[in-house]
């Protein structure tokens, strides 16, 4: 598998189809180069994630992944930064980490977040700020913030 774009989104178990509808519209608007499924996230086509996808699930460049392991191996083989959206000991504040190109983004499930064992194949990990009572946001909504804060600094890097 040879991958020449730079921006990548792995979404890994992510149990409601609607989310990844969401992820998948998501991928569209940032424009991102591919969007691995891995773990039980669903895949299309499913009627759950074509409803919050509007098409973008027949747009944006997909692929299942069964061994989340070897993508990983692989795409840092191409030179690809691996970076995990999660909050814990040794994240950054998304704002105040400076990406790189070509980058995936590790998004995780909706409750669990992401395996320790995958976050310690990360390049780095990411947070999101909460000042609320809640300790996340929905995946989606998440991907979206830290999703265009990266777009905006790949952008500028272009330029």
């Amino acid at each position: 598998m040879t991958i020449k774009a730079d921006f990548y989104i792995i979404a890994h178990n992510i149990r409601s189809l609607y989310n990844v509808g969401t992820v998948f519209r998501t991928a569209d608007a940032l424009g991102v180069s591919r969007l691995f499924l891995s773990g039980y996230s669903g895949c299309p086509p499913r009627y759950q994630i074509a409803k919050v996808a509007l098409g973008s699930e027949q747009i944006v460049s997909w692929e299942r992944v069964k061994n989340i392991g070897r993508l990983i191996r692989d795409l840092k083989k191409q030179k690809i930064k691996i970076v995990a959206l999660e909050e814990g000991r040794g994240a950054k504040l998304y704002s105040s980490f400076k990406p790189s190109f070509p980058l995936a983004l590790i998004i995780g499930n909706e409750v669990r977040g992401i395996s320790r064992a995958l976050l310690k194949q990360a390049d780095a990990i990411i947070y999101l700020p909460m000042y609320g009572h809640k300790e996340s946001l929905n995946v989606g909504v998440a991907l979206g913030a830290a999703g265009y804060y990266l777009d905006i600094r790949r952008r500028a890097i272009r330029q």
